[in-house]
């Protein structure tokens, strides 16, 4: 009896990958996690690694990763001056209630 091949969408293999390296866990244990074969898994997250050393799909060179790190510390400010203002908004409703 002929066996039937399973297909992956992209979206499925980059989370596949994404689990393997964010969460630090085996990837024999993952595929067993998601039921696929851990060597297909182990190809991917193979690829994915080459494609990044590459600097292909992702790849960042200098301005873009200093670009990136200046966009993450105002993306930081912002947020602390959100909490901030939440925070002085609870003060306000508190105060004026009383």
């Amino acid at each position: 009896m002929a066996e039937t091949r399973r297909t992956f969408t992209p979206d499925f293999r980059e989370g596949a990958v994404r689990l393997v390296e964010e969460t630090g866990k085996p990837v024999a244990q993952v595929a067993r996690d998601l039921g696929m074969n851990s060597g297909t898994l182990a190809n991917w997250v193979n690829m994915a690694r080459k494609r990044r050393e590459a600097g292909i799909n992702g790849g960042l060179d200098a301005d873009e990763r200093a670009e990136l790190a200046r966009l993450r510390k105002e993306n930081a400010e912002l947020q602390m001056r959100c909490d901030v203002l939440k925070r002085s908004l609870v003060l306000w409703v508190t105060d004026t209630t009383r």
